[in-house]
Protein backbone atom coordinates (compact mmCIF):
# COMPACT_ATOMS: atom_id res chain seq x y z
CA UNK A 1 0.00 0.00 0.00
CA UNK A 2 2.98 2.30 1.13
CA UNK A 3 4.80 1.76 -2.15
CA UNK A 4 1.68 2.23 -4.66
CA UNK A 5 0.66 5.43 -2.71
CA UNK A 6 4.02 6.99 -2.81
CA UNK A 7 5.05 6.02 -6.31
CA UNK A 8 2.04 6.98 -8.17
CA UNK A 9 1.10 10.36 -5.84
CA UNK A 10 4.59 11.55 -6.98
CA UNK A 11 4.01 10.12 -10.51
CA UNK A 12 0.65 12.05 -10.97
CA UNK A 13 1.79 15.47 -9.89
CA UNK A 14 4.67 15.16 -11.52
CA UNK A 15 2.45 14.48 -15.05
CA UNK A 16 -0.09 17.10 -14.00
CA UNK A 17 2.22 19.83 -13.39
CA UNK A 18 5.11 19.22 -15.91
CA UNK A 19 2.92 20.55 -18.91
CA UNK A 20 2.02 23.98 -17.50
CA UNK A 21 5.64 24.17 -16.66
CA UNK A 22 7.14 23.31 -20.27
CA UNK A 23 3.82 25.71 -21.41
CA UNK A 24 5.00 28.74 -19.19
CA UNK A 25 8.56 28.73 -20.43
CA UNK A 26 7.58 27.85 -23.91
CA UNK A 27 5.30 31.29 -23.61
CA UNK A 28 8.52 33.28 -22.13
CA UNK A 29 10.90 31.70 -25.12
CA UNK A 30 13.31 30.88 -22.26
CA UNK A 31 15.24 27.13 -22.45
CA UNK A 32 18.34 25.96 -21.94
CA UNK A 33 21.63 27.64 -23.72
CA UNK A 34 23.70 24.35 -24.91
CA UNK A 35 27.86 25.09 -24.53
CA UNK A 36 29.38 25.67 -27.94
CA UNK A 37 32.37 23.33 -26.33
CA UNK A 38 30.05 20.17 -26.51
CA UNK A 39 28.93 17.96 -29.32
CA UNK A 40 27.64 20.26 -32.51
CA UNK A 41 24.86 19.04 -32.71
CA UNK A 42 23.25 19.32 -29.34
CA UNK A 43 23.02 23.10 -30.01
CA UNK A 44 19.80 22.19 -32.08
CA UNK A 45 18.65 21.73 -28.51
CA UNK A 46 19.04 25.67 -27.50
CA UNK A 47 15.88 26.57 -25.73
CA UNK A 48 14.30 23.74 -24.10
CA UNK A 49 12.35 24.25 -21.32
CA UNK A 50 14.98 23.76 -18.33
CA UNK A 51 14.56 23.48 -14.44
CA UNK A 52 12.31 20.57 -14.67
CA UNK A 53 13.18 19.72 -11.20
CA UNK A 54 11.41 22.29 -9.97
CA UNK A 55 8.63 20.46 -10.61
CA UNK A 56 9.32 16.39 -9.68
CA UNK A 57 11.14 18.03 -6.22
CA UNK A 58 8.03 19.77 -5.81
CA UNK A 59 6.16 16.17 -6.43
CA UNK A 60 8.77 14.42 -4.81
CA UNK A 61 8.71 16.32 -1.13
CA UNK A 62 4.22 17.03 -1.15
CA UNK A 63 4.30 13.35 -2.04
CA UNK A 64 6.81 12.35 1.00
CA UNK A 65 5.15 15.02 3.86
CA UNK A 66 1.35 13.55 3.02
CA UNK A 67 2.60 9.68 2.92
CA UNK A 68 4.85 10.22 5.80
CA UNK A 69 2.34 12.20 7.82
CA UNK A 70 0.03 9.61 6.67
CA UNK A 71 1.85 6.67 8.29
CA UNK A 72 3.24 8.37 11.46
CA UNK A 73 7.23 8.77 9.85
CA UNK A 74 6.78 12.51 9.37
CA UNK A 75 10.28 12.62 11.74
CA UNK A 76 13.74 14.08 11.69
CA UNK A 77 15.62 11.66 9.33
CA UNK A 78 12.38 12.54 6.41
CA UNK A 79 12.63 16.31 7.14
CA UNK A 80 15.98 16.45 7.01
CA UNK A 81 15.82 14.38 3.52
CA UNK A 82 13.92 16.96 2.31
CA UNK A 83 15.88 19.46 3.57
CA UNK A 84 18.69 17.96 1.57
CA UNK A 85 17.04 17.51 -1.80
CA UNK A 86 15.42 21.63 -1.38
CA UNK A 87 18.47 23.20 -0.35
CA UNK A 88 20.79 21.77 -3.02
CA UNK A 89 17.68 22.31 -5.46
CA UNK A 90 17.34 25.85 -4.96
CA UNK A 91 21.11 26.02 -5.10
CA UNK A 92 20.72 24.53 -8.32
CA UNK A 93 17.75 27.04 -9.03
CA UNK A 94 19.95 29.75 -8.76
CA UNK A 95 22.60 28.37 -11.13
CA UNK A 96 20.21 27.68 -13.57
CA UNK A 97 18.66 31.25 -13.04
CA UNK A 98 21.82 33.22 -14.10
CA UNK A 99 22.08 31.28 -16.88
CA UNK A 100 18.56 32.13 -18.18
CA UNK A 101 18.53 35.84 -17.11
CA UNK A 102 22.33 36.19 -18.90
CA UNK A 103 21.88 33.93 -21.97
CA UNK A 104 24.92 31.95 -21.42
CA UNK A 105 26.19 28.64 -19.73
CA UNK A 106 27.36 29.70 -17.05
CA UNK A 107 25.87 30.40 -13.57
CA UNK A 108 27.17 30.31 -10.72
CA UNK A 109 31.27 30.81 -9.78
CA UNK A 110 32.54 27.42 -8.64
CA UNK A 111 33.07 28.56 -4.98
CA UNK A 112 29.26 29.96 -4.20
CA UNK A 113 28.08 26.70 -4.95
CA UNK A 114 30.64 24.63 -3.10
CA UNK A 115 29.76 27.05 -0.23
CA UNK A 116 26.20 26.68 -0.51
CA UNK A 117 26.67 22.53 -0.40
CA UNK A 118 29.01 23.02 2.24
CA UNK A 119 26.88 24.55 4.41
CA UNK A 120 24.06 22.11 3.61
CA UNK A 121 25.90 19.07 4.21
CA UNK A 122 27.39 20.82 7.65
CA UNK A 123 23.39 21.42 8.07
CA UNK A 124 22.16 17.84 7.49
CA UNK A 125 25.17 16.32 10.16
CA UNK A 126 24.80 18.45 12.89
CA UNK A 127 20.87 17.26 12.87
CA UNK A 128 21.25 14.16 12.04
CA UNK A 129 23.98 14.56 15.04
CA UNK A 130 21.57 15.37 17.65
CA UNK A 131 19.27 12.20 16.81
CA UNK A 132 22.03 9.91 18.05
CA UNK A 133 22.69 9.07 14.27
CA UNK A 134 26.18 6.82 14.45
CA UNK A 135 28.81 8.91 13.27
CA UNK A 136 30.63 5.76 11.84
CA UNK A 137 31.88 4.38 8.50
CA UNK A 138 32.23 0.34 8.06
CA UNK A 139 34.81 -0.01 5.18
CA UNK A 140 35.36 -3.07 3.43
CA UNK A 141 38.13 -5.40 4.90
CA UNK A 142 39.19 -2.54 6.96
CA UNK A 143 36.29 -2.88 9.60
CA UNK A 144 34.14 -0.43 10.99
CA UNK A 145 35.90 3.43 11.77
CA UNK A 146 34.46 5.58 14.38
CA UNK A 147 34.55 9.00 12.86
CA UNK A 148 32.71 11.52 15.72
CA UNK A 149 33.29 14.77 14.23
CA UNK A 150 34.82 14.15 11.54
CA UNK A 151 32.36 12.52 10.51
CA UNK A 152 31.19 15.85 9.62
CA UNK A 153 34.24 16.26 6.55
CA UNK A 154 33.07 12.71 5.16
CA UNK A 155 29.20 14.20 5.31
CA UNK A 156 30.22 17.51 3.08
CA UNK A 157 32.52 15.63 0.90
CA UNK A 158 29.63 13.05 -0.01
CA UNK A 159 26.54 15.19 -0.38
CA UNK A 160 28.84 17.75 -2.32
CA UNK A 161 30.73 15.04 -4.37
CA UNK A 162 27.62 12.80 -5.42
CA UNK A 163 25.84 16.59 -6.55
CA UNK A 164 28.61 17.28 -8.72
CA UNK A 165 28.55 13.83 -9.85
CA UNK A 166 24.70 13.75 -10.65
CA UNK A 167 25.49 17.14 -12.31
CA UNK A 168 28.20 16.04 -15.03
CA UNK A 169 26.37 13.29 -16.19
CA UNK A 170 23.12 15.45 -17.01
CA UNK A 171 24.18 15.77 -20.71
CA UNK A 172 21.58 13.52 -22.65
CA UNK A 173 17.90 13.55 -22.93
CA UNK A 174 17.11 10.87 -20.02
CA UNK A 175 20.53 9.51 -18.58
CA UNK A 176 19.96 10.85 -15.48
CA UNK A 177 16.51 10.00 -15.08
CA UNK A 178 16.91 6.58 -15.85
CA UNK A 179 20.28 5.95 -13.23
CA UNK A 180 18.58 8.17 -10.87
CA UNK A 181 15.02 5.91 -11.18
CA UNK A 182 17.48 2.39 -10.76
CA UNK A 183 19.36 3.86 -7.94
CA UNK A 184 16.64 5.22 -5.59
CA UNK A 185 14.71 2.17 -6.39
CA UNK A 186 17.86 0.40 -5.08
CA UNK A 187 17.90 2.43 -1.60
CA UNK A 188 14.22 1.84 -1.68
CA UNK A 189 14.77 -2.27 -1.47
CA UNK A 190 17.73 -1.77 0.91
CA UNK A 191 15.17 0.87 2.78
CA UNK A 192 12.79 -2.53 3.32
CA UNK A 193 14.79 -5.08 4.20
CA UNK A 194 16.13 -2.48 7.12
CA UNK A 195 12.26 -1.51 7.97
CA UNK A 196 13.01 1.74 7.61
CA UNK A 197 10.09 3.02 6.15
CA UNK A 198 10.84 6.67 6.47
CA UNK A 199 13.96 6.48 3.74
CA UNK A 200 12.02 3.90 1.83
CA UNK A 201 8.62 6.62 1.41
CA UNK A 202 10.84 9.24 0.35
CA UNK A 203 12.88 6.78 -2.30
CA UNK A 204 10.00 5.82 -3.21
CA UNK A 205 8.74 9.40 -3.94
CA UNK A 206 11.48 9.98 -6.03
CA UNK A 207 11.29 6.95 -7.83
CA UNK A 208 7.26 7.91 -9.24
CA UNK A 209 8.46 11.31 -9.81
CA UNK A 210 11.74 10.11 -12.13
CA UNK A 211 9.16 7.90 -14.04
CA UNK A 212 6.84 10.52 -15.01
CA UNK A 213 9.99 13.24 -15.25
CA UNK A 214 11.28 10.72 -18.23
CA UNK A 215 8.15 10.82 -20.32
CA UNK A 216 8.93 14.31 -20.99
CA UNK A 217 12.62 14.18 -21.03
CA UNK A 218 14.11 10.86 -22.88
CA UNK A 219 14.92 11.98 -26.95
CA UNK A 220 13.88 14.52 -27.96
CA UNK A 221 13.30 16.07 -24.44
CA UNK A 222 10.75 18.36 -23.99
CA UNK A 223 12.50 20.02 -20.87
CA UNK A 224 15.24 19.49 -18.82
CA UNK A 225 16.11 18.61 -15.65
CA UNK A 226 18.54 21.76 -15.03
CA UNK A 227 21.17 22.10 -12.28
CA UNK A 228 18.13 22.36 -9.90
CA UNK A 229 17.42 18.51 -11.05
CA UNK A 230 20.58 17.52 -11.18
CA UNK A 231 21.95 18.67 -7.63
CA UNK A 232 18.82 17.86 -5.85
CA UNK A 233 19.28 14.44 -7.14
CA UNK A 234 22.90 14.00 -6.76
CA UNK A 235 22.70 15.61 -3.31
CA UNK A 236 19.65 13.23 -2.01
CA UNK A 237 20.94 9.64 -2.71
CA UNK A 238 24.21 11.36 -1.14
CA UNK A 239 21.63 11.40 2.38
CA UNK A 240 19.69 8.25 1.88
CA UNK A 241 22.93 6.35 1.88
CA UNK A 242 23.89 8.01 4.65
CA UNK A 243 20.88 7.41 6.87
CA UNK A 244 20.86 3.93 5.63
CA UNK A 245 24.60 3.16 6.82
CA UNK A 246 25.00 2.44 3.49
CA UNK A 247 27.84 5.30 2.72
CA UNK A 248 30.21 3.20 0.19
CA UNK A 249 27.67 0.91 -1.56
CA UNK A 250 26.64 4.71 -3.41
CA UNK A 251 30.31 3.45 -4.86
CA UNK A 252 28.16 0.63 -6.91
CA UNK A 253 24.84 1.75 -6.76
CA UNK A 254 26.25 4.99 -8.30
CA UNK A 255 28.86 3.55 -10.62
CA UNK A 256 27.79 5.85 -13.87
CA UNK A 257 28.03 9.03 -11.98
CA UNK A 258 31.55 7.67 -10.37
CA UNK A 259 32.92 6.92 -13.85
CA UNK A 260 31.58 10.19 -15.74
CA UNK A 261 33.64 12.40 -12.92
CA UNK A 262 36.47 10.33 -13.14
CA UNK A 263 36.32 11.01 -16.85
CA UNK A 264 36.49 14.44 -16.04
CA UNK A 265 39.21 14.46 -13.98
CA UNK A 266 41.59 12.12 -15.55
CA UNK A 267 40.75 14.48 -19.14
CA UNK A 268 41.89 17.05 -17.38
CA UNK A 269 44.56 16.18 -15.73
CA UNK A 270 46.22 14.55 -18.61
CA UNK A 271 45.87 17.57 -20.90
CA UNK A 272 47.87 19.86 -18.10
CA UNK A 273 50.25 17.52 -17.50
CA UNK A 274 51.47 15.79 -20.84
CA UNK A 275 49.15 17.96 -23.68
CA UNK A 276 46.98 14.95 -24.54
CA UNK A 277 43.30 13.88 -23.91
CA UNK A 278 42.59 10.06 -23.42
CA UNK A 279 38.87 11.10 -24.22
CA UNK A 280 37.43 12.22 -27.61
CA UNK A 281 35.34 14.64 -25.26
CA UNK A 282 34.61 14.52 -21.27
CA UNK A 283 31.98 13.74 -19.47
CA UNK A 284 32.54 9.96 -20.59
CA UNK A 285 28.96 9.85 -22.38
CA UNK A 286 30.28 12.54 -25.13
CA UNK A 287 33.11 10.47 -25.72
CA UNK A 288 30.70 7.41 -26.80
CA UNK A 289 28.63 10.06 -28.54
CA UNK A 290 31.34 10.97 -30.45
CA UNK A 291 32.63 7.84 -31.55
CA UNK A 292 28.65 7.39 -32.94
CA UNK A 293 26.94 6.38 -30.85
CA UNK A 294 23.39 7.83 -30.52
CA UNK A 295 21.72 8.95 -27.41
CA UNK A 296 19.39 6.12 -26.91
CA UNK A 297 22.46 3.93 -26.92
CA UNK A 298 24.43 5.92 -24.69
CA UNK A 299 21.74 5.85 -22.16
CA UNK A 300 20.69 2.47 -22.18
CA UNK A 301 24.20 1.10 -21.92
CA UNK A 302 25.03 3.68 -19.24
CA UNK A 303 21.23 2.10 -17.60
CA UNK A 304 22.65 -1.61 -17.85
CA UNK A 305 25.74 -0.46 -16.15
CA UNK A 306 23.86 1.13 -13.14
CA UNK A 307 21.62 -1.49 -12.97
CA UNK A 308 24.48 -4.00 -12.65
CA UNK A 309 25.99 -1.85 -9.98
CA UNK A 310 22.65 -1.82 -8.44
CA UNK A 311 22.32 -5.40 -8.47
CA UNK A 312 25.63 -6.35 -7.08
CA UNK A 313 25.18 -4.06 -4.13
CA UNK A 314 21.62 -5.78 -3.60
CA UNK A 315 23.39 -9.11 -3.76
CA UNK A 316 26.29 -7.98 -1.19
CA UNK A 317 23.91 -6.14 1.14
CA UNK A 318 20.99 -8.66 1.17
Amino acid sequence: MISILSVVLSAVLTLVGMPQFISYFRKRNEGQMIREEGPSWHQKKSGTPTMGGLVFILASIITSLIVGFAFHELGTNLLMLLFVLLEFGLIGCWDDSIKLLKRQNEGFKAWQKLLGQIVGGLIFFLVIQQTGFSLQLAIPGLGVWHLGPWYALFIIFWLTGFSNAVNLSDGLDGLVAGLSTIAFGTYVIIAAKQQNLTVMIFCLAIVGSMLAFLVFNHKPAKVFMGDMGSLALGGALAAVSILLNQELSLLLVGIVFVLETLSVILQVASFKLTGHRIFKMSPIHHHFEMLGWSEWKVDIVFWIVGLIGSLITLITVL
